[in-house]
């Protein structure tokens, strides 16, 4: 069977919740099978990034149809196929190819064939939901960066619209799902020596200044786009809000929403405590225009 050599093209930067493709590779996986194609709507979890998980959907080959029962970024040499954190290289690294694992069930004489024609599509509404809660994910982290950049003695790495960049600093774990978000953020002795105050914080007032900014942004119904450096799953993208007055530019590899309009974003702020570490928890809900 022979492996790919360059990187799945992608098409879910752009929105697409469907696409025409061509079976390059199925490998038996457990109990199924990893399906690599030549291209793809499907966002997959990448091992390194996994705060978004995959896309949920379908394969279809003439009147055949697979559950893809999970969707993976693996990496090839062209012998041999690595799967999310088996790989034993970074993202990118030269000589590999990258690729997006469609992982299906089946006995080996019901799998696609090399060389079929195949349509891959997307839970639309799935994907939409998790769209939103990734929007409402960067745009709580910037709202929470203005709110606390009071609250810095030294000078640190600023974020897209200027403000110290509190989310890269203190973030633990990220996990974004249907319209919405959790965040955890350690506020310990790495945070402190950073210049970041922790005494006297006060929880209300903060999220209040969140939810107000937050407000602020989602009214004006601001567009949003991907920007993609090129198709393949590799290239550089970075998620853009054009704000009034000023632009948000974030790299990410995930999916959002077209716009602002109609949209409410709210959070809420808890402190808890992790083997003693102080931890900031911020759950972010995305609302949504109902479909018509």
């Amino acid at each position: 069977m022979t492996l790919p050599t360059t990187d799945t093209r992608v098409t879910y930067p752009a929105g697409a919740t469907e696409a025409l493709s061509r079976v390059l590779h199925v490998e038996a996986r457990g109990g199924g099978h990893a399906v690599l194609l030549d291209t793809t709507a499907f966002h997959p979890v990448d091992h390194a990034w996994p705060d978004q998980g995959a896309d949920r959907g379908v394969l279809e080959i003439g009147t055949r149809r697979w559950t893809v029962t999970g969707c993976v970024v693996g990496a090839t040499d062209g012998t041999t196929l690595h799967l999310g954190a088996d790989s034993p290289v970074r993202k990118g690294t030269e000589g590999w190819a990258f690729v997006v694992a469609h992982l299906i069930e089946g006995a080996a004489g019901d799998a696609p064939a090399e060389g079929d024609d195949a349509v891959v599509r997307v839970d639309a509404a799935h994907r939409a939901a998790v769209s939103a809660g990734h929007t409402g994910c960067h745009l709580a982290s910037l709202a929470l960066n203005r709110a606390l950049a009071g609250r810095w003695k030294k000078d640190v790495a600023p974020d897209a619209l200027g403000a110290p960049n509190f989310d890269a600093l203190a973030i633990d774990t990220t996990a974004i799902g249907e319209f919405g978000s959790v965040d955890r953020y350690r506020l310990g002795k790495s945070l402190r020596r950073k210049g970041f105050t922790v005494e006297d914080l006060d929880l209300p007032a903060t999220a209040a200044a969140v939810n107000a900014t937050l407000a602020a942004w989602t009214a004006t119904g601001a567009p949003i786009s991907v920007v993609a450096d090129g198709g393949g799953l590799t290239d550089r993208r970075r998620w853009v809000c054009d704000l009034p007055g000023e632009r948000a530019e974030i790299p990410c590899g995930g999916t959002h929403l077209a716009s602002l309009a109609g949209v409410d974003v709210t959070v809420r702020l808890a402190l808890g405590d992790a083997d003693g570490t102080p931890v900031l928890q911020m759950d972010t809900r995305v609302g949504v225009p109902a479909p018509r």
